[in-house]
């Protein structure tokens, strides 16, 4: 089916003068090739169809049209050939070697894009065919005369065989640069019809020398800022490894595994090890990606990579779950950015190289404060130290606090808690920490155990950074203890203190969450949550630890040989770990003595005696009933306090249980409300009071 004569006359046209086009050389001379190419092939099909009769219509196809098929006149190797012997066109093709001269020139772009992804000579005319159209939306009309369709106003692989020679051969194929990379977009037209091909407008953009970030990373990537280094990051160490492998004669790519704490820098370590290696840092969030979502994300990053040399930075919780792509190369150079207990599965082709970051020291975390706060200048000596040495805080947890503009200690203090309560999610319950140390009524030796151990937490960050004791401790360095008495003698509330004391946030962990029937998940449940808590504020307390820390068991068979080795990856795990956890049982017997060996502080609570019965009756009923209540009732309580033991719990409930017995009464609290809640408290351990019992703590 030919064209109307009117259509014809739309596609006459001269070979333009490219020194008078606006847009850059090469850009010119590629749509000057263009438009020299589609010359020669409309020139061979204009002498084929004059041959053809004039009856033929845009409804019908006349019978010289069908000879003309059969007999193949419209053959590859007959249009090479009149080509290069019609005097016409010696010009047009000296033409050419000049255009290809621009084209793949020193400076060029183009011949920059081919070099990168290695785009071979067929499918470099094809992205020329594309950018053309891009350029000049006018040479539509070009391809659809070429077509011989009007509906055909486009790139096909078909119509860029012809047009610059290729004849039958295979283009476009489906292991093209242009399909693995997505250079190149395909759209189904209609069916039985060929594929719409165009270039990818950011490719466009990039060609005219406009470097815009891919659409498909809008929402997921954004260029690191280079922050100033801090001095005990390894730059010049990690510098000279990835120089080694990026200079090595191997084609293996590097990608660089930076670890740590969230906050500790590891994107802006990246960023600066990319500046000095003269590159930008492109950072790629991959959380909310499903599978397909990542092969996508990790082409079209890579694709900017290399365009814009900038090396990728991956940042995310599902990197760990992925499969990293392996028909798409990478760019030599990309950095993972992973939590300290994290590791990515090895690839083919690609060297991996871990830097764990390094903690803040005491003196960093001193400028730091200054620097990101500067009113911590004028605070008191005392209340600054205690922010730098009992806080091992990241960077990144200083600018946080910084930007809320704190006015005090306290208020630091209390952002710090805040930042932590949101990081455990639902592995941990935050506790609230009210108490003081006024607020425990223990033996002296206990509270001496308990002061040792406070006083060790707010010590333990400055006396870890010194190389002679790390060197003789390479394990063992965490602040463990274990709390150990009857229920309701004050191991929750001294966990409290401990936390509140040093201004940090307690957390209780759900052994529920932790424990399972299943071999190894008990371990690899608490292996999370230490390896998420190591470098964060808190203080984790673990309530009934028998539960994870039991006696192991002689084997008899195979489940109690995968017990025994749960257990002893607990022992790994607890050696390993740096922070402060509490562990509170109500027999120590039950605990192995392997981990009691590994624990730093081991305190026994026991029952209160008398006379610290007393205290704890008349402190708890001042404060609950009133001062007026506790003198009206001060000779009784000393004869209950000498005459029941109770924990210091089962006074606080007895109490709480009177005061409510009182209301119900419509009466002030007196000891009849008192002997109820104390019966109460006592019925839980199936024990209640006589008769008698009663009489005597009345004093009659």
């Amino acid at each position: 089916m030919r064209l109307s004569e009117a259509q014809q006359a739309d596609v006459e046209f001269e070979t333009e003068d490219i020194s008078n086009m606006i847009i850059d050389p090469v850009s010119a001379a590629i749509l000057q090739r263009v438009r020299i190419r589609a010359k020669f092939r409309i020139e061979w099909l204009r002498k084929l169809w004059a041959n053809e009769s004039n009856s033929s219509t845009t409804r019908y196809i006349s019978y010289d049209e069908v000879d003309a098929i059969l007999a193949d006149h419209d053959n590859p190797r007959d249009e090479a050939l009149w080509i290069q012997q019609n005097p016409k066109f010696n010009r047009l093709q000296d033409e050419l070697t000049q255009l290809d001269s621009i084209i793949y020139g020193e400076h060029s772009r183009f011949a920059v894009l081919c070099q990168i992804f290695t785009i071979t000579q067929e499918d470099a005319d094809l992205l020329q065919a594309c950018y053309a159209l891009q350029l000049d939306p006018t040479i539509s009309r070009l391809y659809a005369y070429l077509h011989d369709n009007p509906a055909r106003a486009y790139v096909s692989a078909e119509l860029v065989r012809r047009l610059f020679g290729y004849g039958y051969s295979s283009l476009y194929s489906t292991e093209s640069p242009l399909r693995v990379w997505h250079l190149i977009q395909e759209q189904a037209v209609a069916p039985n019809e060929p594929l719409l091909l165009s270039l990818d407008p950011m490719v466009s953009d990039w060609l005219q020398g406009v470097s815009t970030l891919d659409p498909q990373l809008v929402e997921k990537a954004s260029l690191c800022e280079v922050f100033p280094t801090l001095e005990n990051w390894p730059i010049e160490e990690s510098l000279a490894i990835i120089k080694h492998y990026i200079n090595s004669d191997t084609q293996d790519r590097i990608r660089v595994i930076i670890s740590g704490p969230e906050g500790c820098g590891r994107s802006s370590f990246a960023a600066i090890l990319a500046a000095r290696l003269g590159m930008t840092l492109l950072a790629v969030h991959t959380d909310g990606l499903n599978v397909c979502d990542w092969e996508q994300t990790y082409r079209f990053a890579h694709r900017q990579a290399f365009l814009d040399r900038t090396a990728v930075c991956w940042t995310g919780q599902p990197l760990v779950e992925f499969s990293w792509p392996r028909q798409i190369m990478p760019f030599p150079l990309q950095f993972v950015v992973l939590a300290s207990s994290q590791t990515l599965a090895a690839q083919k082709n690609m060297i991996d190289h871990r830097i764990e970051m390094p903690m803040l020291s005491h003196v960093e975390r001193q400028t730091l404060w200054h620097k990101y706060l500067p009113e911590t200048l004028t605070w008191a000596k005392i209340n600054f130290e205690q922010l730098v040495n009992q806080h091992q805080i990241t960077v990144g947890e200083i600018a946080a606090v910084a930007r809320k503009k704190p006015a005090s200690f306290s208020e630091v203090q209390s952002c710090l808690r805040a930042q932590s309560q949101h990081r455990l999610g639902e592995l941990a319950q935050h506790v609230e920490c009210p108490f003081s140390w006024d607020d425990l009524v223990l033996p002296g030796y206990v509270d001496d155990i308990l002061q040792d151990m406070y006083f060790e937490a707010t010590e333990r960050n400055v006396f870890w950074e010194n190389p002679k004791t790390r060197r003789l401790f390479p394990q063992g360095r965490g602040l463990m203890s274990l709390f150990t008495g009857p229920p309701g003698t004050g191991k929750t509330m001294s966990a409290q203190v401990i936390a509140a004391e040093l201004g940090m946030e307690l957390f209780r962990i759900d052994l529920a969450s932790v424990v399972s029937k299943y071999v190894g998940e008990t371990s690899k449940n608490l292996e999370k949550i230490l390896s998420r808590t190591q470098h964060m504020d808190v203080v984790l307390l673990f309530d009934e630890a028998d539960a994870l820390l039991g006696k192991r068991t002689e084997i008899k068979d195979a489940h109690d040989r995968f017990a025994n080795t749960d257990t002893d990856f607990l022992l790994q795990a607890l050696e390993d770990f740096r922070g402060i956890a509490i562990l509170s049982s109500n027999k120590k017997s039950n605990i192995d003595e392997a981990f009691l060996r590994r624990i730093r502080y081991v305190v026994d609570f026991p029952q209160p005696d008398s006379e610290q019965r007393v205290i704890l009756w008349q402190r708890l009923l001042g404060e609950i009933a009133g001062e007026e209540v506790l003198a009206a009732l001060k000779a009784d309580i000393n004869r209950l306090a000498g005459n029941i033991e109770m924990s210091g719990a089962q006074i606080k409930f007895s109490i709480l249980g009177a005061m409510f017995s009182a209301r119900r009464d419509r009466q002030t609290v007196n000891m009849q409300h008192l002997l109820r809640g104390i019966n109460r408290e006592l019925m839980k351990q199936g024990r209640v009071l006589s008769e008698d019992d009663r009489q005597r703590l009345n004093g009659t």
